[in-house]
């Protein structure tokens, strides 16, 4: 009569909040949020359900809770191959890279830091000029009074 095998089971109407809830937590806190956001919107009780469900699952408050996150700038260790000559290797060429994204990093402050001087540079030297030029045209305006006054 009915198919209950699991393939079966896995599809439909009854597992896509299960499919829903995967999908958000792959793409994080923010997809959550932006669901929650257009629930909010479109349907208010959806938006209201979903604040309920984060709240009461952890998922606004809690870091780990929404799927893996990235580490910026964390070195990268992984478990050893089973070859040792291998994992020499492996070692040394990503402690070469992340001396290499150090050298880059600092050539990278350095031309920023050139650039900033070369602007604040040329924006005194403007400064100058134009202090000078309000200088002289002060400096003529007063012999020009000073004339009159005779």
């Amino acid at each position: 009569m009915y198919d209950t095998t699991p393939h079966r089971l896995n599809c439909g109407i009854t597992s896509w909040p299960r499919r829903a809830q995967s999908w958000l937590d792959d793409r994080g806190k923010g997809a959550w949020i932006a669901a929650m956001v257009l629930g909010f919107i479109f349907v208010w009780p959806v938006g209201l359900a979903l604040l309920a469900y984060m709240i009461w699952s952890k998922r606004m408050f809690n870091r780990s809770g929404c799927g893996p996150r990235r580490h910026a700038h964390t070195p990268w260790k992984a478990n050893s191959s089973g070859n040792s000559a291998f994992d020499a290797y492996r070692d040394e060429t990503i402690r070469r890279l992340e001396d290499e994204q150090g050298a880059f990093e600092a050539f990278l402050k350095r031309l920023r830091d050139a650039k900033d001087k070369q602007e604040f540079d040329a924006f005194m030297d403007e400064r100058v000029k134009a202090n000078a030029s309000e200088a002289v045209g002060k400096s003529s305006e007063d012999v020009a009074k000073d004339v009159s006054a005779y």
